[in-house]
C-alpha cells in the first residue's frame, strides 16, 4: 500500500516561515458542545466561559430579558426564543491552555450546523438532562460523532433537579450505544438534596455552597473521601453519606480501569455529574478537559494537481482495479504550510456593515495576518489575500495577527468561499474531504410583497443563502426573474429567514410552502433529466434547478425517490449536493 508522506512533514522546499511551534499546538483544545434541545447547552458554554475568565458574569438563557442575554446566543431571534440557531465559536485562556468552544444548535432543523461544527472540533461533550435520559437528538448526534471518531466526554445535566439513577443512565448509554462510560465525577444526590460530586480520579469529595451571587461562581468545601467524619456532617444526611460511600466501594470493584487510549479511540467515554444552572461540577469538568481532551489532530487531504475530474476521475479508477484509490494523505498539525476549511459562513454578524466571515478551522501551520492563500474551487493560480482575521466571541470579535492549528478564525468572505472549501499556502494544490449539504426536506416559494424593497430583499436573500442554512431553488432555465423556491432541512428555518430579513434588511417576505419531501439531485446531468422525462419516468416529480444551475428532481415520498433510483440508474440520483469548481 502506498502511503506518500507528502503532507506529514514539510518538504525540503516549503516555506518554514507557516510552520507552527509546537509549544503552540500542544496548547490548544478544542471542544464541541451537542445536546437535544434544551438541555442546558447554552447555559453550559456560558459558564465554562465564567470560569475560563471570558465572562464576570454569567446570563442564563432563561433568565429575565433586561439582565445580559447569554455570550453565545446572539441573533435577535435566539434572545427571544431562548434557543440556539447557529453554532458559535468562542475561545479563551485557561492554566495555559488555549480553549476553543463551539457552542451547537439543539434543534433538530438546524442539525446542520451541528454537523458542520462537528466538522472543525476535535473533542465533543455530549449533555444529557438528568431526568430525561437519551432524547431522539441526541442519538442523531451521537451518530454524527461517532462517524467522526471524535472522543466523546458526556455530561450530565440538570442534577439540581429529580433525576434518574446515575446507575440507569450509565445502562441506558452502554445498551443505545454501545459506548462504555467511566464516572470521573460521581453524584451526591439529586433535586433540593444534590450536594456535590465525588471526583473518583483523586477521591476527593467537592461539596457544593451556591454562590452569594447570581450567576457567581458556586462556593466548594473539598474533603477526602476517607475523612468521614466530616464528610459526615457536611454532608448532614446519613442516608446520602451511607450511598456515597457504598457507590464509591462498587464503582472501584467493578469499574474497568479509564483507559485514555480507547477514550481516544471513541470506545469509552468518561462521565460527569453537575448542574450547570448552579455552577457545581462546571469547573471540575473543565479542569478535567484540560488533562483528558486531546490536542489538535491532522486530517486527511488530497493532492490536486494533474488528476482527472468528474467521470474521467471515475473511468480512470474502474480502469486502475488493481490499485487502490487515493483517499488522501494525513497533514500533521506540524506540516509547515498552512492549511484549513471553512465550516461555516455567516452573513451580518456586525448589522452596520453588512459584513460576511468565513469560519476556517485551521489544521496545520500558521495564520499570519495578510499572507496569500490559494483556494481548493479556484486554479492554482489564483491567491487570496487574508488581509485580517478575526477571534470570535460570539458576535464580538477581536482581530487577530497570528493563529495556530485548532484555532478557529473568521475571514472576510469576498464572497467565493463556501462551506467546505479548503484555503492552504504553499505551491501544492490541496483539499480537505467537502462537508455536504444534507438533503432538504421542507420546500416553499419566498415572495416579496414590496417591489420598492426588491434591492435590500434580494441581498439579504443572496447572504442569508450563502450560509447554507437554507437553499435557494428555480425553475429550469430561469435566469433569476421567476419564483423563488427556499429548501431546508426542517420548518424553523423558514421561519428564522423570514425573522433576519425583516430584523437585519428591513423587508417583509410571504412564504408558501410546497408539497413535497424530498430533493435529489441530478449527477447524470441535465440529458439524463431528458431522457426520464421523455420516457414518461417523471410524472408527479418536480424538476428544478439549484443556485449552480444544476438538475435537481423533488419527490413526495421516499418510496418514489427510491424506486426511480432503482429504475433509472442513469440519472445518479444523490441525496447531496457540494460547491462546484469555480471558473476564474
Amino acid at each position: 500500500q502506498h502511503q506518500a508522506a507528502l503532507f506529514a512533514t514539510a518538504s525540503a522546499d516549503a516555506a518554514a516561515d507557516f510552520k507552527a511551534p509546537q509549544v503552540e499546538i500542544d496548547r490548544r483544545r478544542n471542544l464541541a458542545i451537542i445536546s437535544h434541545p434544551d438541555s442546558g447547552k447554552t447555559t453550559m458554554t456560558e459558564k465554562l466561559l465564567l470560569y475560563g475568565g471570558a465572562l464576570q458574569q454569567a446570563g442564563a438563557v432563561r433568565q429575565k430579558a433586561e439582565q445580559r442575554a447569554t455570550a453565545s446566543d446572539f441573533m435577535e431571534m435566539e434572545k427571544e426564543r431562548g434557543i440556539s440557531i447557529s453554532s458559535t465559536v468562542m475561545n479563551f485562556d485557561y492554566e495555559g491552555l488555549r480553549i476553543n468552544i463551539l457552542d451547537t444548535p439543539g434543534h433538530q432543523d438546524f442539525s446542520e450546523d451541528t454537523y458542520r461544527a462537528l466538522a472543525a472540533a476535535d473533542n465533543a461533550v455530549m449533555l444529557l438532562d438528568g431526568a430525561k435520559g437519551l432524547e431522539p437528538q441526541t442519538r442523531k448526534l451521537f451518530e454524527v460523532c461517532r462517524m467522526r471518531n471524535l472522543p466523546l466526554f458526556t455530561f450530565v445535566n440538570k442534577m439540581d433537579r429529580p433525576a434518574l439513577s446515575p446507575y440507569e443512565l450509565m445502562d441506558e448509554i452502554e445498551a443505545e450505544f454501545g459506548l462504555e462510560t467511566w464516572p470521573v465525577l460521581w453524584p451526591i444526590g439529586d433535586g433540593d438534596r444534590f450536594k456535590g460530586v465525588l471526583d473518583r480520579m483523586t477521591n476527593v469529595v467537592h461539596i457544593y455552597q451556591k454562590p452569594t451571587k447570581r450567576g457567581g461562581k458556586a462556593e466548594v468545601v473539598k474533603v477526602p473521601l476517607d475523612d468521614e467524619e466530616m464528610l459526615k456532617e457536611l454532608i448532614n444526611e446519613d442516608e446520602l453519606f451511607d450511598k456515597l460511600q457504598e457507590d464509591a466501594m462498587i464503582l472501584e470493584e467493578l469499574m474497568p480501569e479509564l483507559d485514555m487510549e480507547r477514550v481516544i479511540a471513541a470506545e469509552q467515554s468518561p462521565l460527569f455529574f453537575g448542574s450547570a444552572m448552579t455552577n457545581f461540577g462546571v469547573q471540575l469538568f473543565l479542569d478535567k478537559f484540560c488533562e483528558m481532551g486531546v490536542k489538535p489532530v491532522g486530517r486527511k487531504a488530497v493532492k490536486k494537481d494533474d488528476k482527472p475530474k468528474g467521470k474521467k476521475a471515475a473511468a480512470a479508477a474502474t480502469e486502475d482495479e488493481g490499485e487502490e484509490v487515493d483517499e488522501g494523505e494525513l497533514v500533521a498539525p506540524e506540516f509547515g504550510e498552512f492549511s484549513g476549511f471553512i465550516f461555516k459562513t455567516q452573513a451580518n454578524l456586525d448589522p452596520k456593515h453588512r459584513d460576511r466571515l468565513a469560519y476556517v478551522r485551521i489544521v496545520s501551520g500558521k495564520y499570519e495576518k495578510g499572507m496569500k492563500v490559494g483556494h481548493s474551487r479556484s486554479k492554482p493560480s489564483k491567491k487570496y489575500s487574508l488581509a485580517q482575521a478575526q477571534a470570535l466571541f460570539g458576535n464580538d470579535r477581536d482581530a487577530v495577527t497570528e493563529a495556530f492549528p485548532g484555532d478557529v478564525i473568521g475571514i472576510n468572505n469576498p464572497g467565493n468561499f463556501a462551506i467546505g472549501d479548503t484555503l492552504y499556502s504553499g505551491k501544492e494544490s490541496m483539499a480537505y474531504p467537502g462537508i455536504p449539504s444534507f438533503s432538504p426536506e421542507k420546500f416553499a416559494y419566498i415572495r416579496n410583497p414590496n417591489p420598492s424593497t426588491y434591492k435590500a430583499f434580494q441581498k439579504g436573500l443572496d447572504q442569508l443563502l450563502d450560509e447554507g442554512a437554507v437553499q435557494c431553488l428555480r425553475q429550469r432555465n430561469d435566469e433569476g426573474g421567476g419564483p423563488l423556491m427556499l429548501a431546508a432541512v426542517g420548518q424553523l428555518q423558514f421561519e428564522v429567514v423570514q425573522a433576519r430579513l425583516e430584523n437585519e434588511y428591513g423587508v417583509e417576505s410571504q412564504m408558501e410552502p410546497l408539497t413535497y419531501t424530498l430533493a435529489r439531485w441530478v449527477d447524470g446531468g441535465w440529458d439524463a433529466v431528458d431522457k426520464a422525462d421523455a420516457d414518461g419516468k417523471l410524472f408527479g416529480i418536480m424538476i428544478v434547478q439549484d443556485r449552480w444551475k444544476r438538475p435537481v428532481l423533488l419527490f413526495r415520498n421516499d418510496w418514489k425517490a427510491a424506486s426511480l433510483a432503482q429504475e433509472e440508474k442513469y440519472l445518479e440520483l444523490i441525496p447531496w449536493s457540494t460547491p462546484p469548481a469555480l471558473d476564474d
